[in-house]
C-alpha cells in the first residue's frame, strides 16, 4: 500500500466517523443536561430510513436531513416527556424505544428497500483542497463531513466557554444549585434532550444520504452504532473532545479491519468487520476500573515504572459522570 492509498484510506476514516460523531456529540449534549437517551440505536435507523425515505419523496437532500433531525427530536421528546415529566425509568423507555424505533423503521422502510435515490457529493474547498496531506484529509469531504468537524467545536466551546453552557453542566451536575440560581431546570432538561436528539437524529440520514448510500432494511449494517455512540459517549468523559477522539479510533479500526484482511486470508472477514465493536468495549472497560480492588493489587505487584506508566494510562481514561445522570429533579 503507498502512501496516496493510506491517505485516501485515513480521509475515508473521517467520512465514514461523520454520522457517529453526531450520534455521540447528540448524546454528549444530553447527557450534560442530566438524562440518558438509550433509543439511540433506533433513532439512527429511523432516522436513517426516514431521512432517505423524505430525500427520495421529495428529491431534496435538505429535507432528509431535516426529517432526520425532526425524527431525533421526537424521539428525545419521547425520552423527556417519559423521565422528566411522568418520572419513568430513563433507562427502560430509552431500551424500549430503541428496540421500537428500529422494528418501525424496517416495517416503515420496507418500500424503500434498494430504491435509488439522492446522495451527497464531495464539495473541496477553494484552496484549502490544496493543501498537501491536509487538503485531502480534511477539504475534499461532503458538508457533513465538515459539519461533523464544526460541531465538535461548537459544542465544546457552548459547554465551558460560555454562560448558558456553566448552567447546562449545572443541571446534569447539580441542578438543586442551579434551581436556587434561577435555572427552570425541567425546561432546561427538555429543551437539551430535544436538541440532543435532533443532532443525534442527523446521524441517520449521513449514513443513508451519504455514507452507506441507501435502505436495505436489516441488511443496512447500521443495527449496533447507537449501542457504540453510548459507550464512545462514556469513553469520551461528556467531552466533545475527546468523544471525537473515540470516534475517530473506532473509524479508524473499522478500516484497518479492511486493510489487514488481505494479509489475513485465514480469518473470515466477519470476524475483522466486528472485531472494532469489541476493541472499543475493551476501551469502554479500562475507563471505569481503575477504582476496582482487583486492579489496585495487580498495579501493586507490578515493577515501579510499568506500574507508574499503566497509573498515568488509567488516569487519563477515567471519567466521571455528571453526578446527577438519570436521576429526576424535584424542584419542591
Amino acid at each position: 500500500m503507498n502512501s496516496s492509498s493510506v491517505l485516501l484510506g485515513l480521509a475515508g476514516v473521517l467520512y465514514g466517523a461523520a454520522p457517529i460523531m453526531f450520534a455521540v456529540i447528540g448524546e454528549t449534549i444530553t447527557e450534560r443536561a442530566g438524562i440518558i437517551n438509550l433509543s439511540m440505536n433506533g433513532t439512527i435507523l429511523l432516522s436513517a430510513m426516514g431521512g432517505f425515505a423524505v430525500a427520495v419523496g421529495t428529491g431534496s437532500i435538505v429535507m432528509g436531513f431535516l426529517a432526520g433531525a425532526l425524527i431525533g427530536a421526537l424521539v428525545a421528546l419521547v425520552v423527556a416527556f417519559s423521565s422528566i415529566t411522568l418520572k419513568q425509568s430513563q433507562v427502560a423507555v430509552g431500551f424500549v424505544l430503541a428496540l421500537l424505533c428500529r422494528d418501525l423503521s424496517y416495517f416503515l422502510g420496507h418500500a424503500y428497500i434498494s430504491k435509488a435515490g439522492p446522495r451527497l457529493i464531495t464539495i473541496p474547498l477553494p484552496a484549502l483542497s490544496g493543501i498537501p496531506i491536509l487538503g485531502t484529509l480534511f477539504f475534499k469531504q461532503d458538508v457533513m463531513t465538515y459539519l461533523s468537524f464544526v460541531i465538535i467545536f461548537l459544542v465544546w466551546f457552548w459547554i465551558f466557554r460560555t454562560r448558558p453552557g456553566l448552567m447546562l453542566r449545572g443541571i446534569g451536575e447539580r441542578p438543586a444549585a442551579a434551581f436556587v440560581r434561577g435555572a427552570n431546570v425541567n425546561r432546561l432538561r427538555y429543551l437539551y434532550t430535544i436538541i440532543g436528539g435532533a443532532v443525534a437524529g442527523l446521524a441517520g440520514p449521513t449514513f443513508s444520504l451519504s455514507v452507506k448510500a441507501g435502505w436495505a432494511g436489516p441488511l443496512s449494517g447500521l443495527d449496533g452504532y447507537g449501542w457504540i455512540a453510548l459507550s464512545i459517549t462514556i469513553f469520551g468523559g461528556w467531552n466533545p473532545f475527546r468523544a471525537a477522539l473515540g470516534v475517530y479510533l473506532f473509524s479508524f479500526l473499522q478500516w484497518l479491519g479492511l486493510v489487514l484482511q488481505p494479509f489475513l486470508p485465514s480469518i473470515p472477514t466477519q470476524v475483522l468487520q466486528v472485531a472494532p465493536f469489541p476493541l472499543m468495549i475493551l476501551t469502554l472497560l479500562l475507563v471505569n476500573i481503575s477504582d476496582a480492588e482487583w486492579v489496585t493489587r495487580m498495579l501493586a505487584a507490578m515493577p515501579e515504572r510499568p506500574r507508574r506508566w499503566m497509573m498515568k494510562l488509567l488516569r487519563t481514561l477515567r471519567a466521571s459522570p455528571p453526578a446527577s445522570l438519570g436521576v429526576p429533579f424535584e424542584s419542591e
